[in-house]
């Protein structure tokens, strides 16, 4: 048991858990079809529950397991990996009958009807029924996450937001408040209303399919699995007092001090690569900055628009590539942003606090 709980200790700082999961996810996009057998899909459910069964036995992991706040984390671990192998599945069974030249199985089905009343309202109202009667279980059986009133005098470590919003919390650690809490969610929700617009492409429509769009599932599942539950269980499991990393079997010792050695990209440029005094201006402090971020929202889409993405550029136009391409950017900017806090401990591209404005 030790060897186990010292093993995932070793594991858990921020650039190893994100970096073997991207490891393991583009292993799935890449093997799909391996990975999907049902013995492989339900052998990683297997060793996940195995994990959480034998890390159970330890008291620090068994107390944060226990919180009612924390058990829809563990459902929704489950529900994801149950819920993607299936979809998944379908897709890679669709791709091997298009490759023999077959319909997809959905187009086999467009022949037969399928009344709402009582085919889809009947096992609707069901279910509502049983998942209404298990919800009244769980609030009876588990003790509601309550604490005392609010005071400004004592405030609770590690302060954490509803797990849904654990994410949120995690980019806060890397991004400035406006930055993680508004622009960011704002791009999330202003892409998913773009999608039907901007991609016109009418394979995979009304059927499960993975070999006929991988870059849009690629890159939809990658901000999904990585950039949002992986750091909402992150938040949960791997964060404890004054939102230190922690191991999960690793006592939350509040007296934790971790070294926070993290300077801004200006600082790198004017004391460290060309020895002198930062400039007042703010600006001129920190035009490095600037013209690093302008170059990566202006140049990166032109350079994209002629090499990876030409395709793209040419099917969906300036207007709905501009669109893509900077949505894509603002995704990429939170695992850059993370790269360089952990290998350089840079905290701001651009860091303006007279204006309120860091980056």
């Amino acid at each position: 048991m030790e060897t186990f709980e010292a093993f995932f200790n070793s594991l858990a700082s921020p650039e190893l858990v994100i970096g073997i999961c991207t490891a393991i996810f583009a292993l799935y996009m890449l093997r799909m079809r391996q990975m999907m057998q049902p013995k492989v899909a339900f052998g990683i459910m297997g060793l996940t529950a195995l994990f959480f069964v034998v890390g159970a036995q330890n008291h620090d992991f068994a107390t944060i397991l226990k919180k009612g706040d924390n058990m829809p984390i563990v459902i929704m671990t489950f529900s994801v990996l149950f819920f993607l192998w299936l979809a998944f599945r379908q897709a890679t069974l669709n791709d091997m009958r298009l490759e023999r030249g077959l319909p997809p199985n959905e187009a086999t089905e467009s022949g037969k009807k399928v009344l709402v009343w009582p085919d889809l309202v009947f096992p609707e109202f069901i279910m509502t029924v049983l998942l209404s009667a298990a919800f009244i279980a769980w609030a009876v059986m588990v003790e509601a996450p309550l604490e005392e009133p609010a005071s400004g005098s004592r405030a609770p470590n590690p302060a954490k937001a509803p797990w849904y919003f654990l994410g949120l919390q995690e980019m806060l650690v890397y991004f400035d408040p406006w930055l993680a809490g508004v622009v960011l969610p704002g791009m999330i929700v202003v892409g998913l209303m773009a999608i039907p617009y901007i991609d016109t492409n009418p394979k995979g429509n009304g059927y499960y399919t993975f070999k006929e769009r991988p870059f849009a599932i690629g890159m939809f599942m990658f901000g999904f699995l990585i950039m949002w539950v992986l750091l909402v269980i992150m938040g949960t499991f791997l964060r404890g007092p004054n939102w230190n990393f922690f191991g999960p079997f690793e006592y939350w010792d509040p007296h934790k001090v971790e070294a926070l050695v993290n300077v801004n990209l200006s600082e790198y440029f004017w004391v460290s690569m060309l020895d002198t005094r930062m400039p007042d201006n703010p600006l001129v402090r920190e035009l490095p900055g600037i013209l690093l971020v302008l170059g990566y929202f202006i140049v990166t889409p032109a350079i994209l628009a002629v090499t990876v993405l030409k395709k793209f550029f040419h099917e969906l136009g300036f207007a709905r590539f501009s669109v893509l391409v900077m949505l894509l950017l603002m995704m990429g900017s939170l695992p850059i942003k993370m790269l360089l806090r952990w290998f350089f401990n840079l905290k701001y591209l651009v860091g303006i606090p007279e204006w309120f404005f860091n980056i």
